[in-house]
């Protein structure tokens, strides 16, 4: 289904002033819009920090029902992709349920939309990801030293890593509590015992390793390996020497070695030799090795994770904002239920447009107490389900804390979401389609409360008009009373007028050409027949029509 389009050229121009005024470059960040003024510089004293995602993150493994519905499933999948090794998707699972936390998120998002520090990130989780690749070589390995050499890499590499990100952190202008929470614990981490104790004997292993030198005697099959005495290296003054008699290309007998770490075993004996040569030093290596097998910090390494769910989100929605599209950190409210958003869109349709080169729409919305019901109708394939996933997709978003669609947004902080569109019927469960879609919604409103979200999409269409109208009014009527949030969308033009609680939207048609879509959804009474009219007009079909060819 085409259902979303075009945003208007005035706020592209905008968006294009507002980048350049932000500072934004290619390769970086454009700066999600405040829906809130930016708090200036907290004065935040040293704190102990938990994680860069809040206190004791919740994570869910299992995808949320309404993933599937609302196309979440594939959104996610966009922001993860190529991250896999960091397992995030289960932090794009867990709504939070406070506003603090909320805005908590927000402030680490707004940190990272600095060129500094997103680029510190960028080159911590770059030597954090070649340090596992170093761990990862050492495992596949057999040889003894050669793992153990592996490792002292690996351990490097990450005390490299700690104190750049240390570095480059204490000179930025964090305003995050996150971010600076961090920042005062790598602070003490790099100067403690611990750290700078890996850190000295990793470098003491190195200087002795640089002092290995040996000789190897090659006669038939026996090899003798010893330490270097008075040989001395001819090689450059040899070629310095034959350089005059050179004449032009000639056959090259030079051996080109093999570009792998895996040992054969005459190289692992070769190698076995030294160590005999040098005990001290391979010695000193394996005792570091067995002491340090846990040398990474779970604070470091829960960093290195969590900063994906914001890095991998910014990423993915910079292509939407070279596009000319918006995006804000959105009001939330667990109270106040009088919810806004101007110019969100559907992020899982606009990603597909946009790779289609095809222009987007973008729509409005608003409730006003004590409205909290949207009953949306209109022609088919006219923007009604894209409608009800975008305004799924904007609550859950902001619910994980993510800058939403759109360049202002005011919404709910929901406890639970349910939806429930249209399914094939289940024939295990010997049931009608009616009747799956009846136990369906009376499961979800026995667990909704007055904080939940309920989002249907085209229920009750294997039934007639009169039972579709009978069943819709309980429905909706059972949702007004409870005072959940609700987005209805359905063909049954009666329920849009239903009582003071619901509000009418209709997905409008050229003015023109009255078949033709717009694929905008507006605010005015159901009027089913207009499209009726439209239709028959079309296939002239028309009371005039009829009229006329009768005549002829």
């Amino acid at each position: 289904m085409n259902d979303g389009r075009q945003i208007s050229g005035q706020s592209a121009s905008v968006d294009e002033r507002e980048a350049k005024r932000n500072g934004a470059s290619p390769g970086r960040p454009i700066p999600a819009k405040d829906t809130e003024a930016r708090p200036p510089h907290p004065k935040l004293g040293p704190k102990v920090f938990q994680s860069i995602l809040g206190e004791a993150p919740e994570e869910i493994p299992e995808t949320p029902a309404c993933f599937g519905d609302l196309n979440l499933d594939q959104i996610i999948a966009a922001v993860t992709a190529g991250r896999e090794e960091y397992e995030s998707r289960p932090f794009f699972h867990a709504s939070l349920h406070t506003v603090d936390a909320v805005h908590y998120r927000h402030e680490v998002f707004r940190d990272l939309e600095s060129e500094t520090v997103f680029e510190c990130v960028a080159e911590f989780t770059r030597k954090m990801r070649q340090m596992r690749e170093q761990i990862t070589k050492s495992g596949k390995l057999y040889y003894k030293y050669q793992k153990e050499r592996l490792l002292l890499d690996a351990v490097s590499t990450y005390c490299e890593a700690v104190a750049c990100v240390a570095r480059d952190l204490g000179t930025a202008d964090l305003r995050s509590r996150g971010f600076v929470a961090f920042r005062e614990f790598l602070a003490g981490y790099i100067d403690s015992a611990s750290f700078t104790s890996l850190r000295d004997e990793a470098k003491a292993l190195y200087d002795g390793l640089s002092t290995v030198k040996y000789c190897m005697n090659i006669k038939g099959t026996r090899i003798r390996v010893r330490k270097p005495e008075s040989e001395i290296d001819y090689s450059a003054e040899v070629e310095r020497t034959f350089e005059k008699f050179k004449r032009g290309a000639v056959k090259s007998y030079l051996v080109e070695f093999r570009d792998s770490l895996d040992m054969n075993h005459i190289e692992a004996a070769v190698l076995y030799l030294v160590a005999k040569l040098y005990p001290n030093v391979f010695i000193a290596l394996s005792d570091f090795c067995a002491r340090n097998a846990a040398y990474l910090d779970p604070k470091v390494s829960a960093f290195d994770r969590e900063v994906q769910f914001y890095v991998g989100y910014l990423q993915y929605i910079e292509r939407f904002k070279q596009a000319g599209l918006s995006f804000c950190y959105p009001r939330l409210s667990i109270t106040d239920k009088a919810i806004r958003s101007v110019d969100g869109f559907d992020l899982a349709l606009a990603g597909k447009l946009i790779a289609e080169n095809t222009s987007i729409v973008c729509n409005d919305f608003h409730l006003q107490n004590p409205e909290c019901i949207f009953v949306v109708t209109g022609p088919n394939q006219g923007g009604k389900t894209t409608f009800a996933r975008t305004f799924g997709q904007l609550h859950f978003l902001a619910s994980v804390g993510c800058p939403v669609p759109g360049r202002e947004a005011s919404l709910f902080l929901f406890d639970k979401l349910f939806t429930h569109f249209e399914k094939e019927e289940d024939i295990h469960t010997q049931h009608g389609k009616l009747e799956e879609d009846l136990i369906r919604i009376h499961d979800s409103l026995g667990r909704a409360t007055p904080n939940s979200i309920v989002i249907m999409n085209e229920i009750f269409t294997s039934t007639t008009l009169h039972d579709a109208l009978f069943l819709g009014k309980k429905v909706v009527g059972s949702i007004a009373a409870l005072d959940a949030l609700c987005v209805c969308v359905t063909f049954v033009d009666e329920l849009a007028s239903l009582n003071e609680k619901t509000v009418s939207l209709v997905s409008t048609v050229g003015t023109a050409n009255s078949t033709e879509r717009t694929y905008k959804i507006v605010r005015k009474p159901a009027d089913g027949r207009a499209y009726a009219m439209a239709i028959a007009r079309r296939h002239r079909l028309a009371y005039d029509d009829l009229k006329e060819r009768l005549r002829t």
